[in-house]
């Protein structure tokens, strides 16, 4: 077993987490067994309590594991489901430590970082690969190198490579200015940064150089110079136009068989035509729509992360790209002027009051004017509660989640879910079988009665208001397995009217998009069509 480890320098958000999903795609082709870990050395257990404007997306693996939105891009590059130990954190290594403390696992020993803390965290990461049966390990260590939360993770790593003997390759992630005044790039902060790691006892085998443009052949040699880092192992790469065309770039650069060569892997051919025709339709999609993604986290796209890439695998699969219109559910739905011209409308999932009543007034736009639209989540909630106020005339409908006073509760939690108090204890997580009804749109999409996808929710349609709606021309296209919770709605007569209790985009892959989006993206090319007709 071999491990690549992925630190960063200078500063945060330059692109380890697509390096790093990046090269398990290029290693993968190759033939070997990969998996990829991420270190989030924050002291949260999980990402699940973390607000989205602070850490983007939260994702959710299939077993229910509430992770840093990175995960995601690993399962999406790597087209494997991962599990709850991918995602260290220190809250997770802190308590297991802990525990061991308690059930008297040390033998009396006083605990402390080392040996006892890095211990674990090297058994974690050893665990990982061991039950993937993998070839390569890739540790994605967040944060900055010099950030005081990742040092003992940086100790941990410094100790493997001892433990490892020429199977552990480290690679530091640095940014490259470009200092526009003087229209040259800086090398000082790289050299600085790699001077912290290597003052940890950490000396970097290869860099690579984020920067807005193409490094020139003397920059690198200046890098390698002042970083002792071999010249060829200087890898610079400027701004991508998106993430999928990194594989590409990379596999084109000296790096992969750098590191095979540096640590004796088996050398392998690459197979990346399938890629490169995926990479193809999305820089060049054959048509184009625009679909409003209206939610009240858009000021920070990374919250709706895995919805921007399910857009793109649809692109990648059918060649018709998706111009993103982010329309601002709490400040900018007073009127639908803000959805205007779009030919479709996503209702991503969420949580908390705030901009609610604005993500309604979409959904009764998109019903009354016969735009396709897609409800996720919270999203398929309120279209339950926009059909009961203005379909019903249930005035006043809401989720309890909202008003706990409201006259129709039509979302609400079920009677097993009341009294739990723990946070996280009511939540539906993960992996579950959804069955779908024959004779339904769901149906037609999916091809197949039983499904698996993945849930992050806590609320459910009330089943004492099931009937009324299915009388009024609601169809509930698909439950869970005891037919107690409602997973897909569609409305006939409309255009394209669906929404799913479960995150369809948390299982998309650049070969295999979500069905739902799919659906939704070939609605919204029928509209525009139609639209530019009339």
């Amino acid at each position: 077993m071999h491990f690549i480890v992925i630190t960063g320098g200078v500063i945060s958000g330059i692109g380890k987490g697509t390096i790093t999903s990046s090269l398990g795609y290029i290693f993968k082709e190759r033939k070997f067994k990969v998996t990829i870990v991420k270190i989030d050395p924050y002291l949260n257990f999980d990402a699940g309590t973390m607000n989205p404007y602070q850490h983007g997306e939260v994702f959710v693996l299939a077993d229910g594991a509430e992770v840093d939105l990175d995960l995601g891009n690993y399962e999406r590059f790597l087209d494997r489901d991962l599990r709850t130990d991918n995602n260290i954190t220190t809250g997770k290594i802190y308590r297991k430590v802990i525990d061991r403390e308690r059930k008297g696992d040390y033998l009396g020993s006083t605990v402390q970082i080392i040996p006892h803390i890095t211990d674990e965290i090297k058994r974690t990461i050893r665990r990982v690969g061991e039950e993937a049966e993998a070839d390569i390990v890739l540790v994605e260590v967040g944060g900055v190198v010099g950030d005081i939360e990742s040092m003992p993770y940086l100790e941990a790593l410094r100790q493997l490579r001892l433990e490892e003997n020429g199977r552990v390759f480290f690679i530091h992630v640095t940014y490259v200015p470009m200092l526009h005044s003087l229209g040259e790039p800086k090398t000082k902060p790289t050299q600085h940064s790699v001077r912290e790691l290597r003052s940890i006892g950490i000396q970097p085998d290869a860099i690579v150089a984020r920067s807005e443009v193409e490094l020139d052949d003397e920059v690198k040699k200046k890098i390698a110079l002042f970083t002792q880092v071999d010249e060829k192992a200087v890898i610079g790469i400027p701004d991508v136009s998106d993430i999928f065309t990194m594989p590409l770039y990379l596999n084109g650069s000296a790096l992969p068989g750098y590191i095979i060569e540096k640590t004796s892997l088996q050398k392998r051919d690459d197979d990346l035509e399938r890629w490169k025709s995926v990479v193809a339709n999305i820089v060049g999609p054959r048509e184009k729509v625009e679909i409003a993604i209206v939610g009240k986290y858009v000021d920070l796209k990374d919250s709706y992360i895995s919805h921007e890439h399910t857009f793109m695998h649809v692109a990648g699969k059918t060649g018709v790209g998706v111009k993103i219109r982010w329309v601002n559910s709490e400040t900018q739905m007073d009127d639908a002027s803000s959805l205007e011209g779009v030919h479709g409308i996503l209702i991503p999932g969420g949580f908390g009051s705030r901009g609610i009543e604005g993500k309604i007034r979409a959904i009764t736009y998109a019903r009354e004017k016969g735009v396709p639209i897609l409800g996720i989540c919270l999203g398929f909630q309120l279209e339950v509660v926009e059909f009961a106020r203005n379909v019903l005339g249930m005035k006043g409908a809401n989720s309890t989640e909202f008003d706990p006073e409201t006259r129709y509760p039509v979302i609400d939690l079920l009677p097993e879910q009341m009294g739990i108090t723990e946070k996280g204890g009511t939540m539906r997580l993960g992996d579950k079988k959804v069955i779908v009804r024959k004779g339904t749109k769901a149906f037609e999409l999916y091809g197949k009665e039983e499904i698996f996808e993945r849930h992050r929710h806590r609320y459910e349609v009330n089943p004492k208001y099931i009937d009324l709606f299915i009388s009024k021309g609601m169809t509930f296209s698909a439950t869970d397995v005891d037919e107690i919770r409602m997973e897909i709605l569609e409305l006939g007569g409309h255009p394209f009217f669906m929404g799913s209790q479960f995150h369809a985009e948390f299982k998309s892959r650049p070969q295999y998009p979500s069905v739902l989006h799919s659906a939704l993206v070939e609605a919204s090319a029928r509209y525009k069509k139609i639209s530019e007709k009339s």
